[in-house]
């Protein structure tokens, strides 16, 4: 059986953040986006640090984000 690279394949519209210590789930992955780019664009200091963390995984595809350091 052929194996289709992982860039090639559907991406669900499921991704799970994790910012500031809280996790959620989404089932649409552009409000997902949404959400983070409002927070980035009104926060300061720490909170738009973390937001835009988050954000710029949304942007890459990735279905997990999260704002921690692993």
């Amino acid at each position: 059986m052929l194996k289709t690279p992982e860039l090639a394949m559907l991406r669900t519209n499921k991704v799970t953040t994790v910012c500031n210590g809280k996790r959620e789930v989404w089932t649409d992955y552009e409000q997902a986006k949404a959400y983070f780019l409002e927070m980035m664009m009104t926060a300061e200091g720490e909170e738009h640090d973390r937001a835009e963390c988050v954000y710029i995984q949304l942007m890459h595809g990735l279905d997990e984000c999260s704002d921690e350091d692993e």
